[in-house]
C-alpha cells in the first residue's frame, strides 16, 4: 500500500447546494503551528513516505493498478454530505480505481487555519486536493521544492487533463508559473452566472406596490432606497422596513462592490482597474472619493443596513427571515437564495435583479469574474514516485465528466438521468440531462460529495442540462439566475479587467503577497471609516492618499503591470 494525503477547500464554489452552476508572516504561523500542533494536527498525518511501490497502469486504462491502492486522504467535506467515508461517490471512486480512501477530515470552518498550521509546521500531507493556492503561494511553495512539479505526471498520466488543455491552450499557460511549471490543478468552473455574481436584488413586489420604476441610475436608486423606507412598503402600518443589506464574507456580499461601480471599477478584491493595458489603483482616484461620498450619503441617511459592514451572512439570512412581515428591500448576494436560507424560503421569489448602476459621470460597470480559480489540487515533497503517479490518475479521472455528475448528484438514475426526447436545455438543444427535483429537497446526502476537490464544469456541460418552464421552481433556479444574467449584466463589464490568476516575478513574490495584505487592510479600513462618518472624507483625503506612499503603491503598482505585461504577452501568442 501507499498513502497519499489531500487537503480540500471548497472555498471557491458558490455557497449553497443550489449552487452546483457557484498572509500571515512565516514565523508568525510556526509559533503558532508549535504551540498548537496538538490540536490541529492528527497524528496520522506524519506518517509519510512508508507505502510500497505499486505499478500505476498507463493513462486511460482501470483500474489503475492490480493491487488495491490505499490513498490516504486529508479533505474538508461540505457541510450537507453526512459521512465521507461511507459515501456513495467515495466508493465508487474506490471500486472505478481500485483504490482505498482513508480521509482525516477537517471542517470547513476551520480550513483556512488548518492549511496555514499544516504547511506552518512542516505536517502537511503528500497530496492536496483543494488548497486554494493563491498565485503567489503556488510560487513559493512550488519553487522552494515543497510541490512538487505537474508538468511530467501530466503528460505521462493524464487524458482528461490534456484534452482540456488542447482544447483551450490559454487555460494551461494561465496555470504555468514563470519558472514554466504547473504546481497546482484548479477546479474548472466556466458558470455564466457566476462570472457576473456582483449582483444586487431588489423586491419587486414593494416596487409594484410603490409603483416605482426599476432603477436604472445612481440617483435613481438612491430615491428607490428611500421610498422602501418611508412608505411602508411592506404595509404593516411599521417603519422597519431594511432598504439594503449586506455581509462582510460571503460570496460576493459587500454592498461596496456593486454601488462603487457606478464611479469607477471595482470587485473589492485587488481594487486594481485597466486603463489601456495600465494597471492603476482605483482606491486612489477621484472618482473613488466620489462613489465613497455616494455610499456614505445613504449610510447617513439610513438607507444601508449599518450591521451590513461587519455581519456574516447568518446575519443577512436572520434579516430576511423576519417572522411577522419581509423587511428586507434589497441585497447584495451572488444569488438571492443566499439571502433566505436554502431552497423553500418562497421570499427569494419577490427579487429580481437590476443592473449595475449607471453614475453620474454615466460610467456603468457590472463585476466580472471569467478568470481560472486558485490552485487546488498539489502534490508535496512528502508524495513518493508511486504516490504521486496514483494520485495524477485520481487527479485526471475527478475532471472526466462521469465523475463530475457523480461527484455532484450521485449516481444516476437516483437524482438525475440522461435526457429524454422533448427536453431541451438552455439553449433549446436537445438535453443531455435531467435533475430530479427531489435533488432539492435533501438538505444533507451522502450520494455524492458535493463538487468536493477538483472538477471539470465547462459552460457546455453546465447549460446541457433540462430546463423548466418555470424558473422559480427549484429545479429552474440555474435557469433562472442565467436568465437574470443575460438580461442585466452580461456584457456590461469593462473591456479589460485585471486577471486575479497572474504570476508576479518569483523574485517579487513574497514582497508581492506583503505588499497586497498591506494595502487591502488599508483600503478596507477607510473605506468603512468613510463611508459610516468615523473619518470626514473631505477633510481626510488628502491623508488618505498620502498614506499610499508609505505603503509604496508606486512599487506595488510596477510589480503587478509586469505581471499583466507576461501574462498578456504570453496568451496572445496562443492559440
Amino acid at each position: 500500500m501507499f498513502i497519499v494525503s489531500l487537503f480540500v477547500n471548497e472555498g471557491g464554489n458558490e455557497p449553497l447546494k443550489a449552487s452546483w452552476m457557484i498572509g500571515i508572516p512565516l514565523i508568525v504561523m510556526a509559533l503558532v503551528a508549535a504551540a498548537c500542533t496538538q490540536l490541529f494536527v492528527n497524528p496520522i498525518l506524519k506518517d509519510q513516505g512508508t507505502s510500497e511501490a505499486v505499478d500505476i497502469r498507463p493513462a486511460g486504462e482501470f483500474p489503475i493498478a492490480d493491487k488495491p491502492v490505499t490513498l490516504r486522504i486529508y479533505a474538508v467535506p461540505p457541510v450537507e454530505v453526512e459521512d465521507i467515508n461511507t459515501n456513495l461517490f467515495t466508493t465508487y471512486v474506490e471500486e472505478r480505481l481500485n483504490i482505498k480512501l482513508e480521509f482525516v477530515t477537517a471542517s470547513p470552518a476551520a480550513k483556512k487555519e488548518r492549511k496555514q498550521m499544516l504547511f506552518a509546521s512542516g505536517e502537511y500531507p503528500a497530496i492536496i486536493l483543494s488548497g486554494d493556492f493563491t498565485p503567489d503561494e503556488q510560487i513559493k511553495y512550488g519553487m522552494s521544492g515543497v510541490l512538487q512539479p505537474l508538468d511530467e505526471l501530466i503528460d505521462r498520466y493524464g487524458v482528461n487533463m490534456k484534452r482540456i488543455f488542447a482544447a483551450n491552450p490559454k487555460l494551461r499557460q494561465a496555470i504555468t508559473t514563470p519558472d514554466n511549471h504547473i504546481y497546482s490543478l484548479p477546479d474548472i468552473n466556466e458558470c455564466f452566472h457566476c462570472w457576473y455574481s456582483q449582483k444586487l436584488w431588489v423586491n419587486t413586489e414593494w416596487l409594484e406596490r410603490l409603483q416605482l420604476p426599476e432603477p436604472r441610475t445612481a440617483e435613481e436608486f438612491y430615491q428607490m432606497l428611500k421610498a422602501f423606507k418611508t412608505m411602508d412598503p411592506n404595509g404593516n402600518g411599521i417603519q422597519d422596513e431594511i432598504p439594503l443589506s449586506g455581509a462582510t464574507d460571503s460570496w460576493h456580499t459587500k454592498i461596496t462592490g456593486f454601488l462603487m461601480s457606478a464611479f469607477i471599477y471595482n470587485t473589492d478584491e485587488n481594487y486594481f482597474y485597466m486603463d489601456d493595458g495600465k494597471v492603476g489603483m482605483a482606491a486612489a482616484q477621484p472618482e473613488w472619493k466620489e462613489g465613497i461620498t455616494y455610499i456614505h450619503r445613504l449610510y447617513r441617511e439610513g438607507l444601508i443596513d449599518p450591521s451590513s459592514f461587519t455581519q456574516t451572512l447568518d446575519g443577512m439570512i436572520q434579516l430576511a427571515s423576519h417572522p411577522e412581515a419581509n423587511i428586507l428591500g434589497s441585497a447584495t448576494v451572488g444569488h438571492i437564495r443566499m439571502a433566505f436560507s436554502g431552497l423553500d424560503n418562497e421570499r427569494n421569489k419577490e427579487y429580481s435583479t437590476i443592473p449595475p448602476l449607471i453614475g453620474p459621470d454615466g460610467y456603468q460597470a457590472a463585476g466580472y469574474f471569467n478568470r481560472v480559480g486558485n490552485g487546488q489540487f498539489a502534490i508535496t515533497d512528502k508524495a513518493t514516485e508511486t504516490e504521486a503517479a496514483a494520485a495524477i490518475r485520481l487527479a485526471d479521472f475527478l475532471y472526466s465528466e462521469e465523475a463530475v455528475i457523480r461527484n455532484e448528484f450521485g449516481p444516476e438514475n437516483m437524482w438525475w438521468r440522461k435526457g429524454t426526447q422533448g427536453e431541451v436545455d438552455e439553449h433549446g438543444r436537445q438535453a443531455k440531462f435531467k435533475l430530479n427535483p427531489e435533488y432539492w429537497d435533501h438538505l444533507t446526502q451522502n450520494e455524492g460529495w458535493s463538487q468536493m476537490g477538483i472538477l471539470y464544469r465547462n459552460r457546455d456541460l453546465r447549460e446541457s442540462w433540462a430546463v423548466p418552464k418555470d424558473p422559480n421552481t427549484k429545479e429552474g433556479y440555474e435557469h433562472r439566475l442565467y436568465l437574470e444574467t443575460v438580461e442585466n449584466y452580461q456584457g456590461k463589464e469593462p473591456p479589460e479587467v485585471f486577471p486575479e490568476n497572474v504570476y508576479v516575478d518569483p523574485k517579487e513574490a513574497f514582497e508581492a503577497a506583503r505588499l497586497r495584505v498591506q494595502m487591502n487592510e488599508y483600503i478596507e479600513a477607510h473605506m468603512i471609516q468613510f463611508i459610516t462618518g468615523a473619518k470626514q472624507i473631505d477633510q481626510e483625503w488628502e491623508a488618505y492618499l498620502e498614506g499610499f506612499k508609505g505603503l509604496k503603491l508606486d512599487r506595488y503598482l510596477h510589480i503587478y503591470q509586469k505581471a499583466y505585461d507576461n501574462y498578456t504577452r504570453t496568451i496572445k501568442v496562443l492559440p
